[in-house]
């Protein structure tokens, strides 16, 4: 999911704005949607892949605004990052839209290469983003193949025990402790304590104890 072609979504009710978007990033090799107003981009099931939305700020009619829509892609947790121009020179609202996560806020007219440097680091951004979702998927089937006393263990030693106190608090010799942890370890793929702590705190403390 993380590698392979980036799609950039372009939403302008200007044709002439957007489809010079459209070219200059067809030209450097993503994939480009194109749509005049955010009620069209909201009918739009979005890439799983590494993608980057251009955004107006105004748009006509009941359409909702580019601040409007950025609220809505947080609220239901579409997290794609987004670039927004506009004609208008306002302030508060490039601030308000920066403060939101926006990647860059770009006043009409802007230099091809503007446009394209922040659409770049929009891309950079999800594909990081996708990069680290993976790591924590993989890492959570990977926590799930363990045994109940495998994670007690594994836990236990997240919060920096040794054999002997682990053994001591489940109440089990230090040798089965070290079984099962040999073990733990190699499902896991970790050859150290501080490997394993890195590991939950990648996916979370907490979620990975949901499996009885």
């Amino acid at each position: 999911m993380s590698s392979g072609q980036a799609t950039v979504y372009v939403v302008d009710d200007e044709v002439q704005i957007r489809t010079a978007i459209g070219s200059l990033c067809e030209e450097t090799g993503h994939q480009v949607k194109l749509f005049a107003s955010t009620d069209e981009f909201l009918a739009e099931t979005i890439s799983g892949g590494p993608s980057c939305l251009v955004l107006d700020v105004r748009f006509p009619g009941t359409s909702p605004n580019g601040l409007e829509l950025q609220r809505r892609l947080a609220e239901t947790g579409v997290p794609i990052p987004i670039v927004f121009i506009s004609g208008h020179s306002d302030v508060r609202v490039s601030v308000e839209a920066m403060k939101r996560g926006a990647v860059e806020f770009l006043p009409k007219p802007f230099r091809e290469q503007e446009i394209l440097d922040a659409i770049r680091h929009g891309i950079e951004r999800d594909r990081r983003r996708l990069v680290h979702e993976d790591t924590v998927r993989e890492a959570r089937q990977r926590v799930e193949t363990l045994t109940a006393r495998e994670r007690e263990i594994m836990l236990l030693m997240v919060e920096g025990l040794v054999a002997k106190q682990i053994a001591a608090r489940l109440g089990v010799s230090e040798v089965t402790v070290k079984v099962h942890r040999a073990r733990m370890m190699r499902k896991l793929e970790l050859r150290t304590p501080i490997e394993v702590v890195r590991l939950i705190d990648s996916i979370g403390r907490g979620t990975e104890t949901t499996r009885a």
